[in-house]
């Protein structure tokens, strides 16, 4: 059963509905499949296992923060260890997705797509229902698949801390 938390988060002015529980710093990262530029179903977690993964949750790449939060992850992608994977996740379609990247030279950050499933929004309790799209948010994985850091962003308009997401990157590396 898929707990809904109603008045736990505003678009604007307005409360709306997030499907799905929050996870916490020491949980076992939940495992979801998403789909890549070609449809292909990916599951992150399985694909970048025994490494460091930065999930960045976003609603639509084709906004000016999730533009802005999406570019600045792949340039900090370019100067991080192979060892350290950025992945990118909303619910836009693939082919946009792919169009996004192509013009914005998105190269290092692996960019995937919860729209068809909602997996991952529901399982990390991110899905917005009544726009269905994903609240944004970032997570850290550590190599064990224990979620190392997890910052639920308080408003679609705020960027995460990306200096802070790198150190704690780095940091759970070991």
């Amino acid at each position: 059963m898929i707990t809904v938390r109603k008045n736990a988060f505003k678009v604007g002015d307005i409360f709306v509905t997030l499907l799905g529980d929050e996870v916490q710093v020491g949980d076992i990262a939940p495992e979801f499949t998403v789909h890549a530029a070609d449809w292909s179903t990916v599951n992150p977690l399985q694909e970048s296992k025994g490494k460091v993964i930065i999930l960045s949750a976003v609603p639509s790449l084709d906004t000016n923060v999730c533009d802005r939060e999406t570019r600045r992850f792949n340039e900090e992608a370019a100067k991080l260890s192979d060892e350290i994977i950025i992945y990118t996740i909303s619910t836009d379609f693939p082919m946009t997705q792919k169009r996004w990247c192509g013009a914005a030279g998105i190269d290092r950050v692996k960019v995937l797509s919860d729209v068809v499933e909602t997996e991952f929004g529901l399982k990390y309790g991110l899905l917005i229902k009544e726009r269905r799209y994903l609240r944004r948010a970032v997570f850290i994985v550590g190599r064990d698949g224990r979620l190392t850091y997890v910052n639920y962003l308080p408003s679609l308009g705020d960027e995460p801390d990306y200096d802070e997401v790198i150190a704690e990157a780095r940091k759970a590396l070991g």
